[in-house]
């Protein structure tokens, strides 16, 4: 994979050119991210961006956005973003991410936007942001730091 950098932007070369197709199957098969009403928006080498209306069942008690709904966008936008730069027959997993919660989750919807900021052959880091959208407003409600590694695909389900 090639990895360089223009301007303040880093621009990745996917494993796999299938990866948007790929990132939409995977996306569409996670029952989690359809429960809460995770929405994909937006897929590039290195870029996932996704949108999760809001809805009382995932806020907390003063009618913000729940911070495991935060959480759990930021977790799958940075998860996704390092994901499309795998190639076929690779998967990715979560190792480590921390969530912080800058500004109440407050609004119509909120969007993650995660990108790689480095991918290696094994580990993959992201960064992320959650925007709070509030009447046509956008608010950077949390940002968080993520580590990701490849691992190989396995095609059974426990459960």
């Amino acid at each position: 994979m090639r990895q360089s950098r223009h301007s303040d932007s880093l621009i990745f070369e996917p494993r796999n050119p299938d990866y948007a197709q790929r990132v939409r199957e995977a996306f569409a098969g996670q029952a989690m991210l359809a429960s809460l009403g995770v929405e994909l928006a937006r897929i590039e080498p290195g870029f996932c961006e996704l949108q999760l209306p809001y809805r009382p069942d995932i806020s907390q008690n003063h009618g913000y956005f729940h911070g495991g709904a935060i959480a759990t966008l930021a977790d799958v936008s940075g998860g996704f973003a390092g994901w499309s730069l795998l190639p076929e027959g690779m998967w990715i997993v979560t190792v480590e991410y921390k969530t912080n919660i800058v500004a109440p989750g407050r609004g119509e919807r909120l969007i993650g936007r995660g990108r790689v900021v480095r991918a290696g052959r094994s580990l993959t880091t992201t960064e992320i942001e959650i925007i709070a959208v509030n009447q046509g407003r956008e608010t950077l409600c949390a940002t968080a730091l993520q580590t990701l590694m490849a691992v190989e695909a396995k095609p059974e389900v426990i459960g």
